[in-house]
């Protein structure tokens, strides 16, 4: 039941269902590998040395078990990283909270976690992990509103907190709070400006927020500005799949606008920075050359995850229908 979104994972990619089954699969063998505390001498000297990257494998290791849910594994990882860091330190609180998250059985268990949350920020209101672990439960529990509140007031505290404006504009988007979800990416793309995935990403809430106006006016600047991040990302990342999807949406959807206008319409627009439509056109081809050879080239690669194949399925299917 647990929802993994406000952790901040590091090295391995345990949030990749492939990566998490594999890497959990070789929980027996590291747990084994390691001991702690480390035995006493003379043994002690043959024993492994200890560093960064192995602690920072067992939390890795920690969510990829509960990921795949083999909660004794889990529950070891725990143990040798509460042994090691103290029940007292705050990125144990948080990782302790995830675990009782994700082994909670009902609703109840739930309350209690997030009581034992509370509990904590109260006597540390700065608590980080736990502060966004408190969000992630409240909106696995279905509570939206409380989770946003709870978000904003850590955003309040925490303003560069990149991560936390991202999970804003997703709880803001589920509940149909568009302007407010692009505003919250754009805050996170003030922190992380180099961000491609972030760029798409508020692009698919700029085409969004325009196929959902009501206003023919809006509807073009939505759309320019949905194209510019799109452009962005493959900028940033030339063979992002997502960005050249959505580009190829983007400017299609406004192609066809423009085309529908009557032609003063459509020399209004011009001062409102919409590009020629030959330009879009043009952009639109680009986009499309692109993304068929991104897809002809990536379906040779059998060892795409079922994530990555069905992107590259939904592409084709786009392609498909924009010949």
């Amino acid at each position: 039941m647990a929802n993994v979104l406000m952790n901040s994972d590091r090295g391995l990619d345990s949030s990749n269902p492939g990566a998490a089954l594999r890497l959990s699969q070789q929980a027996p063998v590291f747990l084994k590998k390691y001991h702690y505390p480390p035995p006493a001498f003379p043994l002690s000297l043959a024993a492994a040395s200890e560093n960064a990257d192995q602690w920072g494998t067992f939390e890795q290791l920690l969510l990829a078990c509960l990921r795949t849910g083999d909660d004794k594994s889990a529950h070891l990882c725990l143990d040798r990283l509460t042994e090691r860091f103290g029940v007292s330190n705050e990125r144990i609180m948080g990782l302790r909270g995830l675990y009782q998250e994700a082994t909670a059985k009902d609703m109840a268990s739930l309350e209690k976690v997030l009581s034992e949350y509370e509990r904590i920020l109260s006597e540390n209101p700065v608590n980080v992990p736990v502060l966004k672990r408190r969000v992630a439960i409240l909106r696995s529990m279905s509570r939206e509103e409380d989770a946003i509140s709870a978000l904003v007031e850590f955003l309040e505290a925490f303003p560069t907190d990149a991560e936390a404006w991202c999970e804003l504009a997703d709880l803001y988007q589920a509940q149909g709070m568009s302007s407010q979800a692009i505003f919250s990416l754009e805050e996170a793309l003030l922190i992380t400006p180099n961000s491609w995935n972030l760029h798409a990403r508020l692009g698919e809430l700029l085409y969004i927020s325009a196929i959902a106006s009501d206003s023919k006016a809006v509807l073009p600047g939505l759309l320019v500005m949905s194209i510019r991040h799109f452009c962005r990302s493959i900028e940033l990342c030339d063979d992002y799949l997502r960005g050249l999807y959505g580009l190829i949406l983007a400017s299609s959807f406004l192609i066809e606008h423009l085309s529908v206008q009557p032609s003063s319409a459509a020399y209004s627009t011009k001062e409102e920075g919409v590009p020629a439509k030959e330009i879009l056109e043009k952009l639109n081809d680009m986009a499309k050359q692109r993304l068929r050879k991104l897809v002809e080239s990536r379906l040779l690669d059998s060892e795409d995850d079922v994530e990555k194949q069905a992107e590259l399925i939904a592409a084709q299917e786009l392609l498909q229908r924009k010949k």
